[in-house]
Parts: C-alpha cells; sequence; structure tokens
C-alpha cells in the first residue's frame, strides 16, 4: 500500500532529521564549552551531564532503552577478543595526567569525560547506527564511523592544528568503526 510506505518514509525522513539535529546540537553544545570553558571546568561538566540526562530520560520515555543498546552485555566471553583494542583505545592516556590541574578540576574533566563517552555512544552508534541499520547494515556501518570521525572538524575551531585534527579523524573514525562492529556484535553500547 503506498499510504504505508510514504508513512514510512515519512518516519524514517523525521528519524533522520533528529539525528542530524541532535549530531549538530552536540557538537555545537561541546564546541562552545570547550572554547570558553575547557574540560576541567564545572559548567563544562553540569551542561554534559544535563545533555547525557535530557538524552537517556529521551530513550526512557520512548521505551528503546534496550533498542538502543543500553543493556549489558550477554555472553561476555565472547568478546574478549575485542580486549586488545583497549591499547588503540588508551591512546588518550599515554600522555599521562596533568598534575598541575587541581582535585575539583581532575574531577570535572572525568565528568565531562565520561558524559562526553555516553553521549557519542548513544548519538552515534544508538541513534544514527539504529536507524540506518534497519535499511542498510554496511552503509550503516560505515556512515556512523565516517561520521564519529569528521565530527572531530571542529577542533580546528578549538584551536588545533590541521595535522592534528586529520590525524584525529582518521584515529576517530578508525575507533567509530571498531564500536559499531562491537555494538552490531554484542547489541549493547555498556
Amino acid at each position: 500500500d503506498s499510504s504505508t510506505s510514504r508513512g514510512l518514509g515519512d518516519v524514517y525522513k523525521r528519524q533522520t532529521l533528529w539525528c542530524m539535529l541532535l549530531i549538530v546540537l552536540y557538537v555545537v553544545v561541546n564546541s562552545y564549552c570547550m572554547q570558553n570553558f575547557g574540560t576541567a571546568d564545572y559548567r563544562s561538566a553540569i551542561v554534559n551531564t544535563l545533555f547525557s540526562v535530557a538524552l537517556l530520560a529521551l530513550v526512557i520515555s520512548l521505551k528503546r532503552v534496550s533498542y538502543y543498546g543500553l543493556i549489558k552485555v550477554e555472553k561476555v566471553k565472547k568478546y574478549l577478543y575485542f580486549f586488545p583494542l583497549l591499547l588503540i583505545i588508551s591512546v588518550q592516556l599515554w600522555t599521562g595526567i596533568n598534575i598541575n590541574n587541581t582535585p575539583s578540576e581532575i574531577l570535572f574533566h572525568i565528568i565531562f569525560m565520561t558524559n562526553v563517552g555516553f553521549l557519542e555512544e548513544i548519538i552515534f552508534r544508538g541513534f544514527l547506527f539504529k536507524m540506518m541499520a534497519k535499511d542498510n547494515l554496511k552503509s550503516a556501518i560505515i556512515v556512523s564511523a565516517i561520521t564519529f570521525g569528521m565530527g572531530h572538524i571542529v577542533n580546528l575551531l578549538n584551536g588545533a592544528s590541521l595535522f592534528s585534527t586529520l590525524m584525529q579523524i582518521c584515529y576517530a573514525t578508525a575507533i567509530g568503526y571498531i564500536l559499531v562492529i562491537i555494538f552490531y556484535k554484542s547489541k549493547s553500547l555498556v
């Protein structure tokens, strides 16, 4: 029936629009926080915590907690072969912690980064991937990974050099690919 397919097309267009708006909002909000407050400021931590709580409330209100992967991993042993990938992800920690920061700045940085991780997972793997995977799994994996990587281009606005930003985009795209595959296989963002 053409009215049913037209109705499903409208739903898909709305989901796509909301997903893109959410990505733009996330990038703009975090770019603003990093430019004006930094990652170790209480205001950045509060803004990202409120953003995380709002998205979590949305997922709960839509009754889509398990659909978007906010569930524990079943049969964890199946995913132990991904464990070495933690070395790749740990690259961010190799430069160490800035010991010149106060304990409160370190705490706010941890809160900020924890929320960034949650927001990126739910937006790029949860919303974007799940929305696209219904129609084309390969495209969903590729778009999720590339979009996640390209989201890091805003670091140019935050004062990063072109070379380091391009390297971060490549790195983030690769990590995005790994994370979307893990999400696809495990059905869990956790």
